[in-house]
């Protein structure tokens, strides 16, 4: 398999506090991987690294193919004041092409069809004129997933996208992300704690931990000790 992006010995510190040690792990081409980890493990902190918002203290990080931290297309977690966000649902997906707008004033049409394939794609043409705040939380992060896939060129980034969604809606999200990987090729990094539905569909996990960290593939971490102790836990 093809490297898309190659971690080594990533090391960042706050304080004189160590909040990673010497992370090193791959994203392939068209991979799956599953950021996995307890609170404070600094599951938030390797993607700032990713995004290029925080930089290393020591180790590298190596895009290849042409791929550039403004090409990652994220999704990040919704807080209270975003979901409140007063927006339509067309001018948050196309915000997505921010990055590549530059500094001209208007988007271009080039752009706009981007947006609007988007939500075709996603199945929320019909809600364009619609305001954000007034969606469900599913409908909501469907339009963030379609504002993620303006930016992306080849790998999206979720933090925690189910958080707080219903049943149905969550078997939904897991589906068209499936779906982006399997069909269109895109690369999926996923920060989620929800494991057991996570390793349904991952090929790679990444378990960050203060005693140590695993990278494998998802049978191996399955049969691992971090794997069968970290789901244990997650089951009682």
């Amino acid at each position: 398999m093809k490297e898309l992006i190659k971690c080594s010995n990533i090391s960042v510190s706050y304080d004189g506090i160590d909040v990673l040690k010497n992370i090193t792990f791959n994203v392939y081409n068209n991979d799956y991987l599953c950021i996995v980890g307890e609170n404070g493990s600094g599951k938030s902190t390797l993607i700032k690294c990713l995004l290029g918002i925080k930089k290393a203290d020591s180790g590298d990080i190596i895009m290849n193919d042409g791929l550039k931290p403004t090409d990652i297309g994220y999704l990040p977690q919704q807080t209270i004041m975003q979901k409140g966000f007063p927006a339509t649902v067309e001018e948050v997906v196309i915000s997505g092409c921010l990055n590549s707008r530059g500094y001209r004033p208007f988007y271009s049409k080039k752009e706009k069809n981007t947006a609007m394939q988007n939500m075709e794609r996603l199945g929320i043409k019909d809600l364009q004129k619609r305001c954000y705040r007034d969606l469900s939380g599913g409908q909501q992060q469907r339009v963030l997933l379609a504002r993620a896939l303006c930016s992306a060129q080849k790998l999206i980034l979720l933090d925690e996208p189910v958080t707080g969604l219903d049943p149905l809606a969550i078997i939904e999200m897991y589906s068209l992300i499936k779906e982006l990987n399997q069909k269109d090729g895109i690369s999926i990094i996923m920060v989620s704690h929800d494991i057991q539905n996570l390793l349904q569909h991952t090929k790679h996990v990444l378990h960050l931990t203060d005693n140590g960290t695993f990278y494998g593939t998802a049978n191996e971490y399955l049969s691992s000790e971090i794997g069968n102790k970290f789901i244990g836990e997650i089951k009682q």
